[in-house]
């Protein structure tokens, strides 16, 4: 419909865009209850371990068989660190913890991300001042967050597991700001492989110390649990990062940053939906607070790209978010 290159329009037709929009929409909120139900009969490093060297390997040899350079030793040191970051620490931290609280209460607090990524950014930029609504939406998230798991708020939730959910946000957003400035490959696919790759492997070593390969029961993993891991890999990390990275490159960074407070949305819906998840009256609560501050913050960032056209827009999410969405 549309074909052009103002940065606040769309760059390919509406209805392309829609259906983008919405496979990352569904997709990424409904890896939360996949992941529930792939490790009740795997355990989640290994799980983990298994959807992220699978997915890895796919998208670096599909990357090299469409021409990608071969990369550097330089290229797969960072690639292992960034994957540390996002994978390791950011998506290992939730497989672990939905052992332990509810797969939508997980994605509530994972969406907590943006809020740390602009708090990094601020303590890296020297403390510049910040924009008032990026303020507020920094005191809505982390107010959202005491709502949620404060005791008595939204049933009982295993402090543990959402102090897990919170290091691995963190983990999160470090990792993203760190492969902002990584010697990575140019190439999307082949840099995301890497990470998946080292990544991968690092959730592997996680497996084997704590002890996970010799609980593993083979024969006892469920038909249920094997195709949520084929979903994990295929939709989850393929797919949806495929119409993810087209999104970036035809439709404005604000509207592709959506994702941040739909899939929670999602997550939780899903979560009450299929796997009889207790949606109370504080988990809403908390839930329209934080997603009220992950709003705030991203339409900030597009308010900056609109007032300086000149400078490379929206300096948080635009250039960032791609490798947010990797651990998904």
């Amino acid at each position: 419909m549309t074909d052009t290159t103002d940065t606040g329009t769309l760059r390919a037709s509406v209805l392309k865009v829609a259906l983008a929009l919405g496979t990352v929409y569904l997709v990424w909120g409904s890896t939360y209850l996949a992941i529930r139900f792939a490790i009740e009969t795997i355990p989640p490093f290994l799980m983990a371990a298994c959807r992220y060297l699978t997915a890895g390997a796919l998208l670096y040899g599909w990357a090299r068989w469409r021409g990608a350079p071969r990369p550097s030793l330089l290229h797969w040191r960072s690639a292992v660190l960034v994957g540390a970051f996002l994978l390791l620490g950011g998506n290992g931290g939730v497989v672990w913890a939905e052992q332990r609280v509810d797969s939508g209460l997980a994605a509530l607090l994972i969406s907590t991300e943006p809020l740390w990524i602009v708090l990094f950014f601020w303590l890296s930029s020297g403390r510049k001042r910040l924009d008032g609504r990026v303020i507020a939406g920094l005191m809505l998230g982390f107010t959202g967050v005491m709502l949620l798991v404060r005791p008595g708020a939204s049933g009982s939730v295993d402090l543990l597991g959402a102090a897990a959910l919170v290091l691995a946000s963190l983990s999160w957003a470090w990792g993203s700001l760190y492969g902002q400035k990584a010697a990575l490959p140019d190439s999307p696919l082949a840099s995301t492989g890497m990470q998946m790759l080292g990544g991968g492997a690092l959730l592997l070593v996680a497996s084997a110390l704590t002890g996970e390969p010799g609980r593993f029961v083979l024969s006892a993993v469920s038909t249920r649990s094997l195709l949520a891991l084929a979903y994990l890999v295929v939709f989850g990390a393929i797919v949806a990062f495929t119409a993810y990275v087209w999104l970036l490159r035809v439709a404005p960074p604000v509207l592709v940053s959506t994702y941040a407070y739909v899939n929670p949305v999602v997550a939780v819906f899903l979560g009450w939906a299929f796997a009889g998840e207790p949606l109370t009256r504080g988990t809403m609560v908390a839930a329209a607070v934080i997603l009220g501050g992950v709003v705030l913050i991203t339409t900030s960032q597009g308010k900056t790209a609109k007032k300086k056209p000149a400078r490379k827009p929206a300096p948080v999410f635009e250039e960032i978010e791609a490798k947010v969405c990797e651990a998904r």
